[in-house]
């Protein structure tokens, strides 16, 4: 079977495990005696985050390869996953705006060194589609994005490392080096969903990359029959 003919397998699998996670989430995992039942995003909001983390990270990976072997599929790829990227960062603010909202009464603190970072990270990736755009078609475009999205991925450790270093109260610690700081089954839900969401970001790569490689092909084609 080809990857393109499995996809709607993949997609209908993914689907099942998004509603799995969300049952867990919302039904089956204890609520949080500190949060409430707000606590329960968490359970979407950090897998968001660390899904934007690892497409942003396979972005600069394909534009590494871009660099280092050649290949305008690989500049296709990397534009592709920094997209799914940006979707996924929309998300963690949006998420975590929320979650800071009804636990702690704000929706945003411009002091909070790590908050910013994500931010100065997703603003970073928002703005290589305007470099790309801005740049003519061709392997002077290709190299100019897969050197930007390269310099992009040091931010991820930067604003990642952050986050776990912060102590105040937006982002509380969870995981410390003696293990989740939460009960089995909140720690099984939370793999659940993350999971779940890894998934969903590799499908929607996918989705997108087979339409982009559609339209170049039929706009090849058009090209050679006018």
């Amino acid at each position: 079977m080809s990857s393109r003919n499995n996809l709607p397998l993949l997609a209908f699998a993914t689907a099942a495990l998004l509603g799995i996670a969300v049952a867990l989430a919302l039904l089956v995992a204890p609520e949080d005696v500190d949060q409430g039942v707000s606590q329960r995003i968490f359970y979407f909001h950090v897998p968001i985050a660390l899904t934007a983390y690892l497409c942003f990270g396979l972005g600069a990976w394909k534009a590494l390869r871009l660099l280092w072997v050649g290949g305008e599929r690989r500049d296709l790829e990397s534009y592709t996953w920094i997209h799914q990227g940006t979707i996924f960062g929309a998300l963690t603010l949006i998420t975590g705006s929320i979650w800071a909202k009804a636990s702690w009464g704000v929706w945003w603190s411009w002091g909070s060194n790590q908050l910013v970072l994500f931010l100065v990270l997703f603003l970073f990736y928002c703005a290589y589609f305007m470099l790309r755009f801005s740049v003519d078609e061709g392997a002077r475009r290709e190299r100019i994005c897969a050197v930007y999205a390269l310099f992009g991925v040091a931010l991820i450790p930067v604003s990642f490392f952050a986050i776990r270093l912060a102590s105040d109260f937006i982002h509380p610690t969870v995981f410390t080096r003696e293990g989740p700081q939460m009960t089995g089954t909140m720690f099984g839900t939370f793999l659940v969903c993350w999971a779940a969401i890894t998934l969903l970001a590799y499908v929607m790569y996918r989705i997108e990359l087979v339409g982009k490689r559609t339209d170049a092909n039929l706009r090849e084609l058009r090209e050679a029959l006018s």
